[in-house]
């Protein structure tokens, strides 16, 4: 499928667009876009442009608390700054890579949150479906 979409909060904040861009070219069912948005894409047709309203759990789901973690300062380079909001990309043990957002900086530890950064958060899904493969 080939489409240019928009995702906006809740309050009109646009936070990704393909508009005005080359248009994303995605195969469903495989993991290239949260599921809650591809279940939006069913059934849509080339040509048409579609706009959803979708509540946190429908898009990116609700926050969940074991995702927040509380790691040792140790842990982190001697050399690394850490400072509240930056975002840190570690290695998971098989391999691949996951950001966290570094939420609070305590004297032995820093909690780094592994959530979606969009979870909890309502979004409009906006789409203009431009081919259907």
């Amino acid at each position: 499928m080939t489409l240019h979409y928009r995702i906006r909060l809740e309050d009109g904040t646009e936070v990704l667009s393909t508009f005005g861009g080359n248009p994303a070219t995605l195969a469903l069912g495989r993991g290239e876009l949260a599921a809650g948005l591809e279940q939006c894409l069913a059934g849509t047709e080339p040509g048409g442009s579609y706009a959803f309203e979708l509540e946190a759990a429908q898009a990116f789901g609700e926050p969940r608390p074991e995702l927040m973690q509380a790691l040792p300062r140790a842990s982190f380079p001697r050399d690394m700054t850490l400072e509240a909001g930056a975002v840190i990309e570690f290695s998971t043990p098989e391999g691949g890579r996951h950001a966290g957002l570094v939420r609070e900086l305590h004297d032995h530890d820093v909690l780094v949150d592994f959530n979606h950064p969009l979870a909890g958060r309502r979004l409009r899904f906006e789409v203009e479906v431009l081919a259907v493969v």
